[in-house]
């Protein structure tokens, strides 16, 4: 096994949508670790293969629908395949599968509330996103409401979820480059910073969007052929696999049975709210249903991103059983550490690096690097997505429709998108530099959380509730974003873990089942006060809103909206 993986994996693992809420910090000097030559050159590969793709997709882009929506060509497939490369990382990956592998069949609980959230985003939101969208779900949001208070409300939301998440990428990617090559960290994050710029300055939407398909396509090879190694050495079946991890955990029986993740039952609620309708809220996935030409091929991307990530979540959950199997107790694979004045046996650099050394027992060097180049890709495509979200959020809600109130032209609107590109790529490569050797998991967690309880409840009411008003809308969705904020700092993950208190204020770390209550009661409550002209004016207007988002009637594609 080679010494840089497990911390490799470490750095990739604070890159979890989710899963870095149970990851442990990544703090202190990293040592440099012997070169992996087969690392190194798949990832200049991919960087190459990127680059080049970025070049063509410039040549391409020439509107601002080509910039934010990849003009509207992109096919059911195709965006199906760029959603599930936004959303199943590496750290998925490694995330799951080290919860199989620890836990048992409770590792799944993760895989679960991450998945079950899309049929909410097929059956609810992406068909009528498409139809009355442009390129942001604040186009949704403030369709029949006054355009510069909401959209001042959701581009705040879209900027607080993106800048949250470029933080945890940021140190996740520095990590991976510097152990990777050898070098310091701030030129580590520096290499990452300049690249995901280029993507989306020089490349927009389409660049973004291929990188993000050859990265599913990448990583589901890789777990498919993990899965496929583990299952032949079960003989292909899973009872006899299920037998074998049995045998060799120390549990025995028990991991077989649920109960040992999440014991206390409000924040496994909590948790579960935050998967299922944060994903219905995060603004660089909805962003993508504007890529399609038109509805139906936005319920398309959405059947088969639901294909391709519950198949990679099957493989995880292969993986973490495989791992109990081949690498569990294995010579040269476990450590003797001390763990709060105690001596604990443990895989070399945790059990969150079971999928690595499994890799290493399968695969051997040339995999291991594969599976590195991966965990790179990985980091690079949702960094790319997720800047180009937030310099929409500048450029088309904040510039276009509050500052300039609809009359700038599209040339304007897509260099501020660039200017607004440059000038977040400097503050996530500052901000991973400052959050260097600080525990960053609970940041993914509050993503989630904020975008469960400020961007969905407004997405929502505003397509199916007919009373709701532009006060109840900005009020509630404020209300909703700061309670999920204040409540995360608040509780165990910050209060304690963070700021060394004794006792957490907030007693549970999964603050979604609270803040997003308060986001929709107080969204419904303001809005059914209010009885100005105004929201008389806006609940007229539903009608028609309820009409075009279910017939598509007036929703022609992108590139002509």
């Amino acid at each position: 096994m080679k010494p840089q993986f497990p911390r490799i994996a470490a750095a990739v693992l604070l890159a979890t949508p989710g899963l870095a809420l149970a990851a442990d910090a990544l703090s202190g000097e990293v040592k440099r670790q012997p070169l992996n030559w087969h690392a190194i050159i798949m990832f200049f590969i991919f960087v190459a293969g990127t680059l080049a793709i970025t070049y063509w997709a410039a040549r391409r882009t020439r509107s601002a629908s080509d910039f934010y929506a990849a003009g509207g060509g992109i096919s059911g497939l195709q965006n199906g395949l760029a959603i599930a490369g936004d959303y199943m990382s590496a750290a998925s990956f490694l995330g799951i599968s080290a919860m199989v592998y620890e836990k048992g069949y409770d590792g799944l609980i993760y895989s679960m509330g991450f998945l079950v959230g899309w049929p909410i985003i097929l059956f609810l939101v992406a068909e009528r996103l498409r139809n009355l969208g442009k390129y942001t779900f604040a186009d949704v949001a403030s369709y029949r409401l006054q355009q510069t208070p909401v959209r001042s409300f959701a581009a705040t939301g879209t900027l607080v979820t993106v800048t949250i998440y470029l933080i945890a990428q940021m140190v996740g990617a520095g990590k991976l480059i510097q152990l990777l090559f050898g070098m310091n960290y701030i030129s580590a994050v520096l290499i990452v910073g300049v690249l995901m710029m280029l993507y989306v300055v020089f490349g927009g939407m389409l660049a973004t969007t291929w990188v993000q398909i050859i990265k599913a396509v990448m990583l589901l090879c890789g777990a498919s052929f993990m899965a496929f190694m583990v299952l032949r050495h079960a003989g292909f079946s899973f009872e006899h696999m299920f037998q074998m991890a049995v045998t060799v955990h120390a549990k025995g029986l028990a991991i077989m049975s649920p109960g040992g993740l999440v014991s206390n039952p409000v924040d496994a609620i909590s948790l579960g709210v935050a998967l299922m309708f944060g994903t219905a809220g995060l603004p660089h996935i909805l962003m993508r249903f504007f890529t399609v030409a038109d509805a139906r091929e936005a319920r398309k991307s959405v059947f088969y991103a639901t294909g391709f990530i519950g198949y990679f979540y099957i493989l995880t959950f292969i993986i973490g059983f495989g791992a109990i199997m081949l690498v569990l107790n294995q010579p040269g694979m476990m450590e003797t550490v001390v763990k709060n004045g105690k001596q604990v046996t443990q895989l070399i650099g945790g059990n969150n690096m079971a999928a690595i050394h499994l890799a290493d027992a399968v695969g051997g060097d040339l995999f291991l690097g594969f599976i590195s180049a991966v965990a790179f890709a990985t980091i690079l495509a949702v960094v790319a997505g997720l800047t180009l979200s937030g310099a929409s959020a500048v450029s088309h809600d904040l510039y276009a429709n509050v500052f300039r109130r609809g009359r700038s032209n599209e040339k304007d609107e897509i260099r501020v998108s660039k200017y607004a590109t440059l000038a977040l790529g400097v503050v996530a490569i500052l901000l991973g530099i400052a959050f260097e050797n600080q525990n960053v998991a609970f940041m993914v967690g509050l993503a989630f959380s904020v975008a469960a309880s400020a961007n969905f409840p407004v997405l929502f009411l505003s397509m199916f509730w007919r009373g709701l008003t532009t006060r109840g809308a900005v009020m509630g969705g404020f209300i909703g974003l700061t309670s999920a904020v204040l409540l995360i700092v608040l509780g165990p993950t910050v209060w304690v873990d963070v700021l060394k208190h004794k006792e957490a204020i907030f007693p549970y770390k999964n603050p979604a089942i609270f803040s997003m209550t308060l986001a929709f009661v107080f969204t419904w409550l303001i809005s059914a006060l209010d009885t100005s002209k105004a929201a008389n004016d806006e609940k007229a207007k539903f009608d028609a809103q309820f009409v075009r988002s279910m017939t598509g009637i007036g929703a022609t594609g992108a590139s002509k909206h």
